[in-house]
């Protein structure tokens, strides 16, 4: 039992080392091959000024984090502003009928008779 353990062992490690051989063999010839990239500007194209690596940060991580915390600001702004917790698992929030009654919906007056209005919609046919 457990040289057969062994062999598979070797046979998982045989196709690992395999495996990683033509990765590497891969980016080798990736690497390789790349070499005409760094030819030359042609003639008639214009050589641009360097750019400011401060400017390229600015750009390339500036611009995302400001509408990262932008977006963040305007999800999270409003619930803080009314008092709302926002933290994961926090308890629902108990009313949300703005300008109505501050006792829960069980206890609304139901109609007394025909000419009621009370109970909510009074649509008729």
């Amino acid at each position: 039992m457990t040289s057969q353990l062994a062999l598979s062992a070797r046979r998982v490690l045989a196709a690992l080392l395999a495996l990683g051989a033509t990765a590497l063999t891969a980016v080798s010839l990736a690497v390789l091959t790349a070499a005409p990239a760094a030819a030359e500007v042609p003639s008639g194209w214009s050589d641009p000024d360097p750019v400011d690596p401060v400017h390229v940060l600015l750009v390339a991580v500036g611009l995302p984090l400001l509408g990262a915390l932008i977006i963040t600001a305007m999800v999270y702004g409003p619930p803080l502003a009314r008092g709302e917790r926002v933290a994961p698992g926090a308890p629902e929030v108990e009313n949300q009928w703005l300008g109505g009654p501050r006792k829960a919906t069980g206890e609304l007056a139901g109609p007394d008779g025909q000419d009621s209005q009370a109970g909510g919609a009074s649509g008729r046919w």
